[in-house]
């Protein structure tokens, strides 16, 4: 079901569905040139959006739900507990921008406490996105839903609000950490372009932790995340005419300290050249397709962060476990040039 606005407060359902049901041709293209690029460089790599179409997002539900991933229990306690105080930093009647909705479960507690005027969900994967969007909207009758399915590492057109309606992102999940950390202060700028001057950012970070907690967490004793990853080749298969047999790559996840960062690979168990339409692709046994980094923080690594994005780091959160923060910035004000230094014709 999808969703449209015709005022703030106020929400209208409509049938069929308005949202698309996968991405525009334009923005499949685009993830075919990554796509490309990544796996004729050295070494080769995927990007991680290229995990969440309907399939990856349901598999990633999975685990979620797995003892060994902490991360998703972890920034849900801390949302829940600390709603009250989030809602006052964030104060009434604001706009709330979510970056990577997903299933929409963690943005609930943040519903319940806010009562923002407006939220607007951001994903890629359109059909889960507008399912979610519409239960939302069904949940929270008095809240202005309207999602955009969309890369958001893309510049993206935000819905028109009253001037005075303070917007404030919200990225859970600690996805930031898929970015390497110049690219996470380029997005973060990005994110502070979108809510203006007096806006905010709720960021859901992973804490830089022992190694044999966080390689359990990408390695599970099911094979979920395993599965997940080698869902990535399934996808190409289907939706760029490649030719892999995924069989014949396995799944490996380590941390690398020097680099305070979780790598996941494909790795490629024999010789062998894979065919994306026309184009030869050459695997020698052993070698790997990186397919997501996934950065852990230190809070000296996290405020640089912030100040690099643009934002001022005011206030953090911690789940009992001490394994995981949910971090408040605000908008960094925006240096004036100084009077003294302009010249006078």
């Amino acid at each position: 079901m999808a969703i449209r606005g015709d005022s703030i407060g106020s929400v209208t359902l409509t049938e069929p569905d308005s949202l698309p049901s996968a991405p525009s041709p334009a923005l499949r293209e685009d993830l075919r040139g990554e796509v490309m690029q990544g796996l004729l460089s050295s070494p080769k790599t995927l990007p991680p959006k290229l995990f969440y179409d309907e399939d990856g997002t349901r598999i990633f539900e999975r685990i979620s739900q797995l003892q060994e991933y902490y991360l998703t229990r972890a920034e849900v306690e801390i949302l829940r507990q600390r709603a009250d105080e989030i809602a006052r930093l964030v104060g009434p009647d604001a706009a709330l921008i979510e970056y990577g909705s997903g299933a929409g479960i963690k943005v609930r507690a943040l519903l319940d406490a806010l009562h923002p005027a407006a939220y607007i969900p951001v994903d890629i994967a359109c059909v889960q996105l507008g399912r979610m969007a519409g239960r939302i909207a069904f949940d929270y009758p008095g809240v202005w839903v309207r999602p955009i399915c969309a890369d958001y590492t893309l510049p993206l057109r935000l819905p028109l609000l009253p001037e005075a309606t303070r917007k404030v992102g919200f990225f859970p999940g600690s996805t930031i950490g898929n970015f390497h950390p110049s690219e996470a202060a380029t997005f973060l700028r990005s994110i502070r372009r979108a809510v203006g001057p007096d806006g905010g950012l709720l960021l859901g970070v992973d804490r830089r932790k022992d190694a044999k907690v966080l390689e359990a967490a990408y390695n599970d004793a099911e094979g979920v995340t395993a599965k997940f990853n080698l869902h990535l080749l399934e996808r190409l298969n289907r939706e760029f005419g490649a030719h892999f047999n995924p069989s014949q790559f396995r799944h490996r996840a380590f941390f690398n300290s020097d680099s305070s960062r979780i790598e996941m690979h494909l790795v490629s168990s024999v010789n062998q050249t894979i065919m994306i339409g026309e184009t030869p692709i050459h695997f020698e046994r052993g070698e790997t397709i990186r397919t997501e980094y996934s950065y852990k923080y230190d809070l000296g690594g996290l405020e640089r962060l912030a100040s690099a994005g643009g934002f001022v780091f005011h206030d953090r959160w911690t789940d009992a476990a001490e394994q995981f923060w949910v971090a408040y910035l605000e908008a960094k004000p925006e240096r004036l040039p100084d009077w003294r230094s302009i010249r006078r014709y």
